[in-house]
């Protein structure tokens, strides 16, 4: 640390960390220059001072995320997650007659996977090829159970005085059993497996496959192939879907959303393991395409004797939840040291653990004086007029020396037991922890490259890639420019960022942390649906310098 504090320290040779002309892998972006005029420049980089560690994370906010897992994850490091799924289904329409006599002939629950059309596309009949590689972890098989779910997932929460949404936080840890699926809310924890109604559906071999799915469609005497994008299709029990809605037919449970979502409670989807290995699946449950169908038929009330097809179908538009049990056996989690910084950070997806960054942390020396990290950072860079107050121009401060490119560079390390290209499509996600939103670096003025269908090369300028060199080492490089340019032009907040796993860095929505004690109270949920898992060098003094986390600070000096 010592030497990074002397980087800070304004001398006539500015910045005593080894000193270099920028050459750096990236081309650094044209901002707007405050450096007061001077036509000479020359450029330079210094190290900040950051504290690292970890973030143990419990009873995160489970409900309403952008999509959902199902199936069995074991992480090379971190040991086995197995996800489930509690979710309402609504009718499309209320108070249905289904005619005189009628009769189910099937009914089809269908969720499609998120897909994409494969490298190899099309194949040798013309028909297109689907890939869902890129949410898919795994190909082993396991047990899947669909069961009626008895337990009621109220809207909103009865203790709010300002009439909230009800939010349902994870309870992942198996501390009581490694086989229920448990949930918790601000008055107690739920075991859905208490709950557990009719077993609707079980498949004791379920592997998601990646083929399209092809339905035959009867119009008269013309038949015809219909294909559609890979799903979760199954076929289900017309006996138990004649109780529950078709005997229903005229009573009050089909007459609006809130009497049948308090009748019918939903469907609990159990993924058990077989053995040691398993497949987790994302599941678009908010598709539209995502649906129970019920076919039937009925007579006729003009022709004698002829029968009449119509379906009732079923949608996944109420509440959703994604239950989490961990087997973290390798690797405990625990809270990190805030003083001195940790030398392995832990991130892990689900209810797992994630990162906090401090920047400018303790005091450093600057002229003779100790003085705050960030205050010698200020001192450094903005200019001052005769009496040595800051120079304010058009709200801004004006600086003496110009930040061109900061960069967070983190280490993974290469002693974990993951195969080749298992982190291939990782990438971290760094997060404003106060106020639980993206950094100014990830604005579109800043980071133009967002990718809305491929969240793999999606805001690489800010976030990053992950990079591997010859000799096995990777590393990611997390662009935080404009966070320091906004503390030296504007004064802004110096937040703690927090770093979490994602593989879809397009996601920046937040989810609660319950009864939070420190100033963690959010994470992106992105990383709560991500099972995978890494380690990272974090800033600790035994970490090796070529290892450890820093922030390179890049800048214009003028002579």
């Amino acid at each position: 640390m010592k030497k990074i504090f002397k980087a800070l320290k304004f001398t006539s040779v500015f910045l005593l960390i080894a000193a270099t002309f920028i050459g750096c892998d990236k081309e650094f972006n044209t901002i707007e220059s405050d450096v007061i005029g001077v036509k000479n420049f020359e450029t330079d980089h210094a190290l900040v001072p950051i504290t690292s560690f970890n973030k143990k994370l419990d009873s995160l906010q489970i409900n309403n995320l952008p999509t959902t897992e199902l199936g069995v994850f074991n992480d090379p490091v971190y040991g086995q997650t197995k996800a489930s799924i509690i979710a309402q289904v609504v009718p499309t329409s209320f108070s249905p007659s289904f005619g005189d006599n009628p009769a189910i002939d099937s009914v089809v629950l269908s969720i499609p996977y998120y897909s994409k059309t494969a490298a190899d596309s099309p194949d040798a009949d013309g028909n297109t090829v689907y890939s869902i590689s890129d949410s898919l972890y795994g190909t082993a098989p396991i047990k899947l159970s669909v069961y009626q779910n008895n337990y009621f997932l109220r809207d909103f929460d009865p203790n709010s005085q300002t009439n909230e949404a009800q939010k349902f936080y994870s309870h992942a840890n198996g501390d009581i059993n490694t086989t229920d699926n448990f949930a918790i809310t601000e008055s107690g924890s739920i075991n859905f497996d208490d709950f557990k109604g009719d077993l609707i559906y079980e498949n004791g071999n379920f592997t998601p496959s990646s083929d399209a799915i092809v339905e035959k469609i009867v119009n008269g005497d013309t038949e015809t192939l219909e294909r559609s994008i890979p799903a979760l299709r199954v076929m289900l029990d017309p006996t138990f879907w004649k109780t529950a809605i078709i005997d229903k037919e005229g009573s009050t449970e089909l007459s609006n959303g809130n009497s049948f979502k308090n009748y019918f409670r939903g469907l609990y989807f159990k993924a058990e393991a077989i053995g040691n290995d398993g497949n987790m699946v994302m599941l678009n449950l908010r598709s539209s395409a995502s649906k129970i169908t019920i076919y039937y038929s009925y007579d006729s009330t003009i022709t004698t004797g002829e029968r009449l097809q119509s379906t009732y179908t079923l949608n996944f538009t109420g509440n959703i939840l994604n239950t989490f049990i961990n087997d973290y056996s390798s690797v405990p989690l625990a809270n990190g040291d805030k003083t001195n910084g940790d030398e392995k950070l832990y991130l892990k997806g689900a209810e797992g653990s994630m990162a906090e960054v401090d920047l400018f942390t303790g005091a450093v020396d600057y002229n003779g004086e100790q003085i705050s990290a960030l205050d010698a950072f200020k001192k450094t860079y903005r200019a001052v007029d005769a009496n040595g107050n800051y120079i304010v121009k058009n709200g801004k401060f004006e600086l003496k020396k110009l930040i061109n490119e900061a960069q967070l560079v983190v280490y993974e390390d290469e002693n974990m037991t993951a195969p080749v290209d298992y982190h291939k499509y990782d990438r971290l996600y760094a997060y404003d922890i106060k106020n639980n939103i993206p950094l100014i670096d990830y604005n579109n003025f800043y980071d133009p490259t967002g990718n809305s269908t491929d969240p793999l090369n999606s805001k690489y300028v800010h976030l990053g890639q992950r990079q591997t060199d010859d000799n096995g080492i990777s590393k990611y490089k997390i662009r935080l420019t404009e966070h320091l340019n906004n503390i030296l032009l504007r004064d802004s907040t110096n937040t703690k960022i927090g770093l979490v796993l994602s593989t879809n860095v397009n996601e920046t929505s937040s989810s609660d942390i319950l009864n939070s004690h420190d100033a963690v109270t959010g994470v992106p949920s992105a990383s709560i649906i991500n099972p995978r898992g890494t380690v990272l060098y974090g800033s600790n003094q035994n970490v090796p310098d070529n290892r450890r986390m820093e922030l390179e600070v890049f800048f214009t000096d003028p002579k």
